[in-house]
């Protein structure tokens, strides 16, 4: 299997994989477990990503509005991720895009509750507090 690299050899030849194998390498040892990767390892991590990503590509292509538009866009691969069973961990990797107005306004919210509770929590202990007086 060794003798099976990856790529596209200078001579032309086709190769088993085209991801860069230095690049998963370092992928796979910024892991404090591995110590050591072994090719074979390696040329299999990088077959099974790229069929993966292959897989994830066409998916989203086929269930997204990339066949009118013969394109594949990121909307398609962040619906995927949002709306499959199969694909539903990489809801955090590829959030839906939303306009920065619209998150500020989101954030303000969010913050306006989170003070009315803080002020509704102070309230109900001045209360506790007076009651046991």
């Amino acid at each position: 299997m060794a003798d099976v690299v990856v790529g596209k050899e200078k001579c032309g030849e086709q190769r088993l994989v085209s991801l860069p194998l230095s690049r998963i390498r370092v992928i796979m040892k910024s892991s404090p477990e591995v110590s050591s990767i072994n090719q074979e390892a390696l040329v299999l991590t990088a077959k099974a990503t790229e069929l993966f990503v292959q897989y994830l590509a066409t998916y989203s292509y086929r269930h997204g509005s990339g066949k009118e538009k013969k394109a594949l866009t990121y909307s398609d691969l962040s619906d995927t991720a949002e709306e499959s069973e199969t694909f539903q961990f990489l809801a955090d990797i590829l959030p839906k895009k939303i306009l920065a107005s619209k998150y500020l306004k989101a954030l303000k919210e969010k913050r306006e509750e989170e003070e009315e509770e803080e002020e509704d929590d102070n309230n109900d202990e001045s209360d506790d507090d007076e009651a046991e007086s």
